[in-house]
């Protein structure tokens, strides 16, 4: 294996510039979720490019393509990488900017998809020195509910063949690149979105025994609704309620008829996660009742909380370690951010790991979802060889 993993290496370094110049055409030439028509063209071309047959069509723009080894019924691994951008204007002064004002890879997904691409190029290259097969997974919609993973999946993304285990990378700004980071067990959040109409009876906020105040209903509802969290919850459990929007739209001495708000709710555990959810829409529906009005209290369930299976993310960090050696391997803090790659660890032994892209020395700080996010390409050489690698290794477990 030592051989094989010199090999990967050396490949990854020849193919640099190939990975490169891929990242930088997908970062000029974004796509909002649902909408990566051009970008599935790309990649089912350059799949077709090294002989692999992708299928296309996967929840509207996923692609799905399967290199095949030596004994390829014995053992499936799959590899994911998401290809959809984020509604954000570019501030980056580079020749890749995006050509799409308004469009912007904000959150790596041009990296993930490229060096995805130039993984499938090691592993084509490298198929008669590994037994079994990889499924390449490039997904649409990551960053929109309810997740290109959850359609692909109903789809049939996880069988024909079925993988024994998922790998998915995502760059770590907050990481020098270099590095990779990893955690076992819990590690993203689940997501649901909270859309909340108070309803009362508005008129003149010099008169408010004749009126049925929103305001004060809603005002009531945001900070009764904290002991959720402060009363209800196991300590030890892990969770967030935040409210981001609050709309009044009246004016000094307007009560308006109905207040509207708007947050999130994310936690690490799928029963507490239902049942807080119950216990919030009882007691902002019961607080506006008690005080004359009413309270619609709308849920969008979005993706459950990401867990990575503990053996196997054992096995993938010795493997990473193997490769980057263990002064490059960095241990994660939980993240109370989410991830539709939390529905394939859902169903399947999954790992997400984080790809260090990190670069003080060059000002490339910026975190994922701003308009200045950016990453050191010389992650790409490392991220390519090292999902060959771990990809190779879990199939030799």
């Amino acid at each position: 294996m030592s051989q094989l993993q010199e090999k990967i290496k050396s490949l990854a370094k020849e193919q640099s510039e190939y990975v490169i110049a891929h990242r930088r055409h997908l970062h000029s030439n974004p796509e909002l979720s649902f909408e990566e028509f051009k970008t599935a063209a790309y990649v089912a071309q350059e799949l077709r490019a090294i002989g692999l047959q992708p299928e296309e069509g996967f929840a509207g723009t996923g692609v799905v393509a399967i290199i095949e080894g030596r004994n390829p019924s014995s053992k499936t691994v799959g590899l994911r990488a998401d290809m959809d951008a984020l509604p954000i204007l570019e501030a980056n002064d580079v020749p890749y900017k995006s050509q799409f004002p308004g469009v912007m890879h904000a959150c790596g997904h041009d990296v993930h998809t490229s060096s995805l691409l130039g993984t499938a190029r090691i592993l084509n290259q490298v198929r008669n020195e590994f037994d079994g097969s990889i499924k390449l997974v490039f997904q649409p919609a990551e960053e929109k509910a309810p997740g290109g993973a959850s359609l692909m999946i109903k789809e049939g993304v996880l069988e024909n063949p079925r993988p024994a285990s998922m790998i998915g990378q995502h760059v770590a700004p907050n990481v020098p690149v270099g590095k990779i980071g990893f955690r076992e067990g819990m590690y993203m959040a689940s997501t649901d979105e909270l859309y909340l109409t108070v309803i009362g009876k508005g008129g003149h906020a010099a008169a408010p025994h004749q009126l049925v105040d929103p305001v004060l209903m809603a005002s009531h509802i945001i900070v009764a609704l904290q002991q959720i969290i402060s009363r209800n919850r196991n300590p030890a459990n892990p969770a967030v309620l935040s409210f981001g929007r609050f709309i009044a739209d009246g004016v000094t001495n307007v009560i308006p008829n109905e207040v509207t708000i708007q947050g999130t709710w994310r936690c690490m555990d799928e029963v507490w996660r239902e049942e807080g959810l119950q216990k919030m829409k009882k007691l902002a529906e019961g607080i506006a009742e008690a005080m004359g009005g009413t309270c619609v209290f709308d849920i969008v369930r979005g993706y459950p909380f990401l867990k990575n299976h503990p053996e196997l993310t054992r096995r993938v960090r010795t493997a990473a370690t193997q490769y980057v050696g263990a002064d490059n391997i960095v241990d994660l803090d939980l993240w109370m951010a989410g991830e539709d790659f939390a529905f394939y660890s859902q169903v399947v032994d999954s790992c997400f790991y984080r790809l260090g892209t990190r670069n003080e020395a060059r000002g490339i700080i910026s975190g994922v979802h701003t308009p200045t996010f950016d990453i050191d390409e010389s992650a790409l050489e490392i991220s390519t060889g090292l999902m060959s690698w771990l990809a190779i290794s879990e199939l030799d477990a």
